[in-house]
């Protein structure tokens, strides 16, 4: 099957990492739906992609915090292209402080985003990924294996979500589908209300993730790099 025939759907793909994996399967013929919580973001971004290659991109509001949304964008996808080829559970939010200085909030929400809502996406995605014999994609962290100061909410989440996915790894591989998570180190991205600027160049950049999904996605079938590690190969000082 050609490229263009496979689909992938990203979740928060409307900027950094996820907008990065976007460009990158869509430059090699793969159709694109991007999720965001706002339709302004959503539909400015799939704009952008579509003018890479019309007809490409679609975009869905969704919110990863609810399961029924998550089942909706599937739905979406599977209503526009018939298949999904591709899940790559990438949204995600940090809230750092320590324990003493951590609200409830902001623990619920960094749980609710970076955990449980992958979890929401994998309920949401199984069947339709078995169909296709297809491949989840989890974005963790180097955090999910080093933790620091103020990062109690951040790390629970990420040392969460790469046990998680190793464990669904071996829930369904038996099933066709293949299951990564790649853990990035410093990215370019918006996060944490970073504004990537030129003092940014030492970082890994978000088409550089989008590369190492198309290498993942190219792999042969009984190959499966199942924990990626990624880091900036020059630190910044």
């Amino acid at each position: 099957m050609s490229t263009e025939q496979k689909t992938a759907l990203i979740t928060g793909g409307s900027k950094g990492i996820g907008y990065g994996i976007a460009e990158v399967l869509i430059k090699e013929g793969i159709k694109v739906a991007i999720t965001a919580r706002t339709e302004e973001q959503v539909e400015e971004a799939a704009a952008a992609l579509n003018a890479i290659r019309e007809g490409f991109a679609l975009g869905i509001v969704s919110d990863v915090r609810q399961l029924s949304s998550q089942k909706e964008a599937v739905a979406t996808v599977l209503g526009a292209w018939g298949r999904l080829d591709y899940f790559i559970a990438n949204a995600g939010v940090g809230h750092f402080a320590t324990i003493q200085e951590m609200t409830e909030e902001e623990w619920n929400d960094t749980i609710d985003i970076n955990l449980t809502g992958v979890f929401y996406s994998a309920k949401a995605a199984l069947p339709a990924l078995k169909e296709t014999k297809g491949y989840f994609i989890t974005i963790a962290s180097l955090a999910g294996t080093n933790f620091f100061p103020k990062g109690s909410a951040y790390n629970a989440s990420k040392f969460g979500l790469v046990g998680f996915s190793q464990a669904m790894m071996m829930d369904v591989r038996q099933e066709g589908i293949k299951v990564t998570t790649i853990m990035p180190g410093s990215v370019a991205t918006y996060f944490g209300g970073h504004t990537p600027d030129e003092k940014d160049a030492w970082k890994i950049q978000p088409e550089d993730i989008g590369q190492l999904v198309s290498d993942l996605i190219k792999m042969p079938a009984r190959t499966l790099p199942s924990k990626v590690e990624v880091r900036p190969s020059m630190p910044g000082k």
